[in-house]
C-alpha cells in the first residue's frame, strides 16, 4: 500500500516522499529579486525532507505581483539568485517547483503585516491593477482595467516566457497559479468575469486563458518535466465557480500536458463562507483524483503526520502540501518519518543525524 514516504514519479522527476511545501508568500523581495531569506526559507525544507519546494507565487510580469515585495520571475535578472536557492534544494535531496503567477485585479496590495489594508495608491509606489472585468475584488480595492484580447495574448506571453526562465533556473516543476482569486482564477469564475467576448460566458470561453497558458508553457517547458495546476475548487459562493466545473477543466488540462492539479479553495469574493476544519479541502483532491483521472495534491489544514499519512494510504490524493505547519516546523518531514516509524527515510543531513 502506498503511504506518506513512498516515491512519487511525474515525467521523469522522482519526489523522495509524498510531501510538498505549499508556495507562502514571503513579502520579502526587491524588484522581485529573490534574497538570503528565501534561501534559508526554502532551503531549510529541503534541508527538513520534504520532497517538492514550491516557491511562493513569481508574478510573470511587475504589475502581477500581489504586493511590491513579491518574487518575480519577469526578467532574466531574477534567474540567477533562484538558480543558487534551487541548487541547494537539489543539494539536499529535494525537488525545487515554482508557481508562476499573477495577481490580476489583488495585486498592487499592502503586506499583511502592513498597518494600512487593501490596494496601495499611486502615490505610495502602486499601479494599475488588471482583470477580465471592470469589477474590485472589494470595496478597499480599485476597480481594475478590463483586459483588451491583445492585452490577454501578452500575459499568455508572459507566461511562456517565465516558464523559459523557469528552466534557465533549475527549476524541475511549474505549478501554474489558477486559484485564490488572482486573474486566472478571476477568468474561471462567472463572479468576476462578465466578458461578452471568446473569454467570457460559457464555460469554454471563461477556460480559455488558462488553456493557452499551458499550452503556452508546455511549448517551451521541458516534455520530462513536470507541469501543475493549482485550482480554488469551488468558489464557496452561490452562482460562482464549482468542483463540478474543475473537474471538467482537470480533464481538459490532463489533455493538456498537466499532470497533478493542486486541489484549493475560495479567495476569489469577500462574500465567501467557507466551513474552515482540519482536511476541509480533502474531498476537493479525492474527487477530480477519481473523476478526472488525474494526480492531485491535498492541501488545507493538515498538521498532523497521521492524518497526511491516511490521506495517501486511502487514495484520496497523491501528495500533501502543507504551509503553515511547515513554518512552524521547518524540519516537519523528518519528524512525521520518526513518528510513522519510517526513520529510514527521515532524509536527515549528516550533521543532525545525532539528533535522531
Amino acid at each position: 500500500m502506498t503511504h506518506l514516504f513512498e516515491p512519487l514519479a511525474l515525467r521523469s522527476v522522482t519526489i523522495r516522499n509524498r510531501i510538498g511545501v505549499s508556495p507562502m508568500c514571503q513579502y520579502s523581495a526587491e524588484n522581485g529579486m529573490a534574497t538570503d531569506w528565501h534561501l534559508v526559507h526554502l532551503g531549510a525544507r529541503a534541508v527538513g525532507g520534504a520532497g517538492l519546494i514550491i516557491t511562493e507565487a513569481a508574478a510573470v510580469e511587475a504589475r502581477g505581483r500581489i504586493s511590491r515585495e513579491d518574487l518575480g520571475i519577469w526578467n532574466d535578472a531574477h534567474i540567477e539568485p533562484l538558480a543558487r536557492i534551487n541548487a541547494f534544494i537539489r543539494e539536499h535531496g529535494a525537488v525545487p517547483g515554482i508557481q508562476l503567477a499573477h495577481a490580476g485585479r489583488k495585486a498592487s496590495t499592502y503586506r499583511p503585516w502592513d498597518v494600512k489594508r487593501g490596494c496601495v495608491p499611486d502615490r505610495e509606489g502602486g499601479w494599475t491593477v488588471v482583470a477580465p472585468s471592470p469589477i474590485p475584488f472589494s470595496d478597499s480595492y480599485s476597480v481594475p482595467n478590463e483586459l483588451t484580447p491583445a492585452q490577454i495574448a501578452g500575459i499568455v506571453d508572459a507566461f511562456k516566457s517565465a516558464a523559459v526562465r523557469s528552466q534557465q533556473a533549475g527549476f524541475q516543476l511549474i505549478e501554474i497559479h489558477a486559484a485564490h482569486g488572482y486573474l486566472i482564477h478571476e477568468f474561471l469564475s462567472p463572479l468576476s468575469n462578465q466578458r461578452v467576448d471568446s473569454y467570457g460566458g460559457s464555460f469554454e470561453n471563461r477556460t480559455r486563458f488558462l488553456i493557452k497558458i499551458c499550452r503556452a508553457v508546455r511549448e517551451v517547458w521541458s516534455e520530462a518535466l513536470p507541469l501543475t495546476v493549482r485550482l480554488s475548487c469551488t468558489d464557496w459562493v452561490e452562482g460562482g465557480w464549482t468542483i463540478e466545473e474543475t473537474v471538467e477543466l482537470a480533464r481538459l488540462l490532463k489533455s493538456e500536458g498537466v499532470d497533478l492539479i493542486d486541489c484549493s479553495s475560495g479567495g476569489l469574493s469577500a462574500q465567501q463562507k467557507i466551513p474552515v476544519g482540519a482536511g476541509y479541502q480533502i474531498p476537493f483532491a479525492e474527487r477530480v483524483r477519481r473523476e478526472a483521472n488525474i494526480p492531485t495534491a491535498a492541501v488545507g489544514l493538515i498538521t498532523e503526520p497521521t492524518h497526511a499519512d491516511e490521506i495517501i494510504r486511502n487514495g484520496r490524493a497523491d501528495m500533501v502540501f502543507l504551509a503553515r505547519a511547515m513554518l512552524r516546523d521547518a524540519y516537519w518531514a523528518a519528524h512525521a518519518a520518526v513518528a510513522l516509524g519510517h526513520k529510514e527515510h527521515a532524509a536527515v543531513p549528516p550533521q543532525y543525524l545525532r539528533a535522531y
